[in-house]
């Protein structure tokens, strides 16, 4: 008969367990940490890969941009002699000067889609538009009753941007610091400010 008790702790027994415990939890670990390692390596080559795109894409808007800018600004004076060239037109005029003048509208019509087709895009601000001098030209500036102080109040002539960079800026005539009562704020200190850097307000004009 054996007297030992059945619980009696068996040191050598304990440690060939750990053994056979522990080295297998170490590979695991050394699989997940390999793993992790892959996955970033894979997020970087992914987020560089989104980089180099986009780069791509940019550089390929401005070679196409600065490919076709200097045609779209000679363009430009045809569309601007078609448009005075309607608004100078008789408003009572007979059918042939009415048919001419429709002719007129349809070519202008024409272009214009031809420029948005290939983004250029036409800026001509609403009255009451916060004046924006990398996309608009004051070319002076008036007190206003009905738009606040340094809101376009008059678009001159039309503007252009070519992908988003302008190559002609909007002329607009600009509504004075006060003006609009006491509604004036934001925009005409906005406003002051750009004119103070003399980099939006052509005072010949």
């Amino acid at each position: 008969m054996n007297d030992a008790p059945e619980d009696e702790f068996d040191p050598q027994l304990a440690d060939i367990v750990e053994d056979e415990f522990s080295e297998p939890n170490s590979a695991l670990d050394a699989v997940i940490a390999e793993r992790d390692e892959w996955k970033d390596r894979a997020l970087r080559v992914a987020a560089e890969l989104e980089n180099v795109k986009r780069r791509a894409e940019t550089q390929a808007n401005d070679a196409r941009a600065y490919a076709i800018q200097r045609f779209a600004k000679d363009l430009l004076a045809v569309a601007d002699n078609l448009e005075r060239g309607i608004q100078s037109a008789p408003k009572d005029a007979g059918d042939a000067a009415a048919g001419l003048v429709t002719g007129m509208e349809m070519t202008l019509k024409s272009l214009l889609t031809a420029f948005e087709s290939n983004n250029l895009q036409r800026v001509a601000p609403e009255a009451g538009e916060v004046f924006d001098p990398h996309v608009h030209q004051a070319m002076m500036e008036q007190p206003s009753e009905t738009v606040l102080g340094g809101q376009v109040i008059q678009t001159l002539q039309p503007g252009y941007a070519l992908f988003g960079r302008t190559v002609r800026p909007a002329m607009v005539v600009v509504a004075a610091k006060g003006s609009g009562g006491a509604r004036a704020g934001d925009a005409a200190a906005a406003y002051s400010q750009t004119a103070a850097n003399g980099s939006a307000y052509d005072g010949k004009a």
